[in-house]
């Protein structure tokens, strides 16, 4: 069933961060959502990654994973404030993610998620993952 519906839970999820973010567009939305998620990733191994990914909806563990280089160092969890500026250098200058981007996709994500296995996984994830996601 999960697959079946994946293409309206990704659209109602867009619609969520839309909403939350305060932004025009359906694209805005995504990019918001592909710069969050990449600045996340980095700062995983790949197993970490990997099982955070298999917590997500189908279309957002596709989005989670694409494009990785997966020979990327991997970088420390810094204050909220530089993660907010890396994921807003994605497409620089299409890029709408307003300074409250991380917590506005989390909002939409824990309500696109399972909350026990959501936060189940973060907390075995190296410090500051919980904190990245924090609401």
């Amino acid at each position: 069933m999960e697959l079946q519906y994946a293409s309206r839970d990704f659209e109602s999820f867009l619609a969520d961060v839309k909403e939350v973010s305060g932004l025009a567009t359906r694209n805005q939305a995504y990019t918001t959502v592909q710069g969050v998620f990449q600045v996340f990733r980095r700062r995983l191994d790949l197993k970490d990654a990997i099982r955070f990914a298999n917590v997500l909806p189908p279309v957002l563990a596709a989005i989670f994973i694409s494009d990785w280089d997966t020979d990327e160092p991997q970088l420390p969890f810094l204050d909220r404030e530089r993660m907010t500026r890396e994921a807003q250098g994605l497409r620089k200058n299409h890029n709408f993610s307003p300074e409250t981007c991380i917590r506005d996709v989390a909002i939409a994500l824990r309500k696109h998620v399972d909350k026990a296995s959501f936060d189940r996984i973060l907390a075995s994830l190296p410090p500051g993952a919980s904190e990245f996601w924090r609401v």
